[in-house]
């Protein structure tokens, strides 16, 4: 993408902040958040900034091209209040999707979730039967039928991308994010402070975890090709918290054994893993950062950190 006027909303959260940000390279770039789950100090000088929420009237969307990232993102988040959580995901996603296209923009890319493919430990994918077991899940599934109406009865590019356990790290754009955060985020800021991560179980859930700037190419490219349509945005691989939390160690340097708890959830996803094949396909696209990098790139601020300190 070059040239573009560019809305981001949800811009100064996790994964909105990190796309903002590598598209103001070349592109005019308006991040809108309400500031509930995002902080403006994730985001580049480059990238305009507007506190608003998605279900104002006011924000900007003359725009060439939508990236509509504002949600509540979490299951908890919605239990708590499905009201909330249905005009945020659902009401705000028709309404910056309809506010755009009044202003001429024909192209939105939209987060939908892989949440809704259940407990799988093979590659689920994007034609499989799904059902909504969440309030969050069923407001996914709900934007991914506004978007197919968008497409057919109004003629626009409506790209819904299910992300896999999107990750960064704390010495990233997810620090804000606190216990909302990644678990890989979690469990290395943990560990690197000497204290014993907790995982579910007996920690053999898995975990089909993409890195953020993967996601954030993913996003691009799905403008780039014009797609419309679903389709999963992961590396097809899983690793196990067990696994994760010795990956963690490794690259820390330590020795923290993790703490084994009773998992407090109904209905808790136990495994996870994408099948992309569509969206490469169609894009090309593919993870370039596995997940040992990943986790190497987590740990380095606190490496750095204890250089500084000695």
């Amino acid at each position: 993408m070059r040239n573009k006027r560019v809305l981001v909303t949800g811009g100064a959260g996790f994964i909105g902040s990190n796309l903002a940000n590598r598209l103001a390279a070349d592109n005019d770039v308006i991040a809108v958040d309400d500031t509930y789950l995002g902080t403006p100090e994730n985001l580049v000088d480059d990238v305009a900034f507007v506190e608003a929420s998605v279900l104002d009237d006011d924000y900007p969307v003359d725009v060439d091209v939508v990236f509509h990232l504002a949600a509540l993102s979490s299951r908890n988040m919605h239990e708590s209040d499905p009201q909330r959580g249905c005009r945020v995901n659902v009401e705000g996603f028709v309404n910056t999707v309809e506010r755009a296209r009044k202003e001429g923009c024909d192209t939105v890319v939209y987060a939908s979730t892989s949440s809704i493919y259940g407990s799988r430990t093979e590659p689920s994918p994007v034609d499989m039967d799904v059902e909504a077991h969440t309030a969050y899940e069923a407001s996914k599934l709900a934007r991914e039928r506004y978007a197919e109406y968008y497409a057919n009865h109004h003629d626009m590019n409506m790209a819904g991308l299910r992300f896999f356990s999107v990750y960064q790290g704390f010495g990233g754009n997810e620090g804000h994010k606190g216990e909302y955060a990644n678990t890989v985020a979690q469990f290395a800021d943990a560990i690197a402070s000497g204290e014993a991560p907790e995982l579910f179980g007996d920690g053999s859930q898995t975990r089909d975890f993409t890195h953020v700037d993967d996601v954030a190419r993913a996003c691009e490219l799905a403008v780039d090709e014009e797609l419309t349509g679903v389709y999963n945005v992961g590396t097809e691989e899983a690793y196990s918290f067990n696994e994760m939390v010795e990956l963690i160690n490794d690259a820390l340097g330590t020795e923290v054994d993790p703490e084994y708890v009773e998992c407090p959830f109904d209905g808790y996803v136990h495994d996870t893993m994408a099948d992309a094949s569509e969206f490469h396909d169609a894009t090309g696209w593919e993870p370039e950062i596995d997940f040992a990098e990943g986790v190497e790139r987590v740990c380095a601020p606190y490496i750095e950190g204890a250089r500084e300190i000695t």
